[in-house]
């Protein structure tokens, strides 16, 4: 089985986020970095399906050159090679770009498999790995909590919202976006790190003709203030006022 896993780096958790002086994303110079977690539950389901059916995993990146570091941290959890879009823009591109750019890289390899994270923990829209999928021409499902895969396809177990679960099947190749939690993570060893800095990255150029489909007009933090109103009256008017405020203002009810 050959799967492709796309993969991001962003911002770690930790760091203190502070918006860049056009106000357009964060200021990311000083920044540190890590592997976007719900890309790292991808990355290790595709190892654990290579090592249940045999084949080969290979990372897919689209970033700048900084994006390497997360590349070389998948291959030596065990991927067996890596691609990198490599180019500046793509560190805020849009999810449309970002799937033009990974699908013209990987079309020509024919995995049977793609696997994404479910989202990013920077943006968060959860759209590359669908709309990666058409472009691909796959079938796909998303947010997923577990992987059968077999001689006629994928069983693929999908969460639902209140507790809700479903199980569906898929012929193969195809592209599944998987939830967080799916698995237990694994680290790098010493010898996996070692091993990685043999494997191949092929660092490919995205076309110069793809466009953004959409601009980050301005980036900024919530505002947080209180506003205090006080409801006068009776105890059945100032009721009705609470939920006149909650119904129409807050929209909690």
């Amino acid at each position: 089985m050959k799967i492709a896993v796309c993969i991001k780096q962003v911002v770690t958790r930790e760091w203190q986020l502070r918006v860049n002086e056009a106000k357009t994303w964060i200021r990311d110079q000083d920044a540190s970095f890590e592997l976007n977690e719900p890309d790292a539950y991808a990355l290790e389901e595709a190892l654990r399906l290579k090592e249940k059916h045999t084949g080969e995993v290979v990372v897919v990146s689209a970033g700048p050159a900084r994006a390497s570091q997360v590349i070389r941290e998948a291959l030596a959890r065990g991927a067996d090679r890596a691609i990198h879009i490599e180019s500046d823009s793509l560190a805020t591109a849009d999810a449309v770009s970002l799937a033009d750019a990974m699908a013209s890289a990987i079309r020509d390899e024919k995995f049977d498999l793609v696997l994404t994270g479910l989202q990013s923990d920077d943006q968060g829209f959860g759209q590359v790995g669908v709309i990666l999928a058409e472009k691909l021409g796959m079938p796909h499902a998303t947010i997923i909590m577990e992987v059968q895969a077999g001689d006629s396809g994928l069983r693929v177990k999908r969460e639902l919202e209140g507790g809700w679960f479903q199980w569906i099947t898929l012929p193969m190749p195809a592209l599944l976006t998987i939830q967080s939690g799916i698995n237990q993570l694994r680290y790098a060893t010493l010898k996996g790190i070692m091993a990685a800095k043999k494997k191949e990255i092929r660092k490919v150029t995205p076309s110069p003709s793809a466009e953004s489909t959409q601009r980050i007009l301005n980036v900024h933090f919530p505002q947080k203030a209180k506003q205090t109103q006080m409801l006068s009256g009776s105890p059945a008017e100032a009721a009705r006022g609470l939920v006149k405020h909650l119904r129409e203002d807050a929209r909690v009810i």
